[in-house]
């Protein structure tokens, strides 16, 4: 079992309209990785209870993420994200919602917590509006995190469809492009698109929020492999240590 903490808003207002997290991108995943074994937390930019957009949509999903006494305890008393601890997780994922583009960009901690996820080779994992806390995150060799990194993320075009794009405090896909990524859409507005690249996995909008966490399953599931690989090995060279310190007692007591 791995440990994925989802990573929320806590912003409710954007230029006048109502917003926070996006409902489907915290249900979505959170039952991908429920469905696999792993454990949960979530965390918000300043504690508390996280807002939901109200513009959600609501389903099936949904339904069973609003009615789950663990989801509701941690969303009732979210961390604060400046005193999450890096090494505590497996992988982070970004959850959208127009209320990311308020306070996800240009936090310092937010911004501590991905460079050290992605550094430990943990898995950093955003979707729709999720990778605006992607945006300024500078690698310890200097490079941003994004820069040569296929990313996808919610479109400029998707944004004048929903007639945001004066609303927003910065066009999310301009700004990843400037930033060195290569942006990888669906074809059509609104269809799922999903990039993986290396332990940074990231979706186009709220269809994406399934696949990124399956995808985070795919490499969470290499990583186990490796270590239980690991540890058989580690077994069997201490076995061998054992029985090559028995060998020399029983030549000597045989003779």
């Amino acid at each position: 079992m791995k440990k994925v903490l989802l990573v929320l808003t806590s912003a409710d207002d954007m230029s006048g309209h109502p917003t926070g997290y996006t409902l489907s991108e915290a249900a979505d995943p959170w039952k991908v990785f429920r469905d696999a074994g792993h454990a949960v937390d979530f965390a918000s930019i300043t504690g508390g209870t996280p807002p939901i957009d109200p513009n959600s949509e609501r389903d099936e999903i949904t339904e069973l993420y609003e009615n789950d006494a663990t989801v509701q305890a941690g969303l009732r008393n979210t961390a604060k994200i400046e005193f999450v601890e890096a090494d505590q997780y497996d992988a982070i994922y970004l959850v959208g919602g127009h209320g990311t583009m308020v306070d996800f960009r240009g936090n310092p901690h937010l911004q501590r917590l991905v460079r050290e996820v992605f550094e430990t080779d943990g898995v950093v994992s955003a979707v729709c509006h999720g990778p605006s806390g992607l945006l300024d995150v500078e690698l310890t060799n200097g490079l941003r995190i994004v820069e040569g990194r296929k990313v996808s993320a919610f479109t400029d075009s998707e944004e004048a469809a929903i007639g945001l794009s004066d609303a927003v405090p910065f066009l999310l896909s301009s700004e990843l492009e400037a930033q060195g990524a290569e942006l990888v859409a669906a074809r059509e507005d609104f269809e799922e698109a999903v990039s993986v690249d290396g332990n940074l996995v990231t979706g186009q909008n709220p269809a994406s929020a399934a696949g990124v966490a399956k995808e985070v399953v795919k490499i969470l599931t290499t990583l186990v492999r490796a270590e239980k690989a690991e540890q058989a090995e580690a077994a069997e060279e201490l076995r061998a240590e054992k029985d090559a310190e028995k060998a020399p007692d029983e030549d000597s007591s045989g003779a």
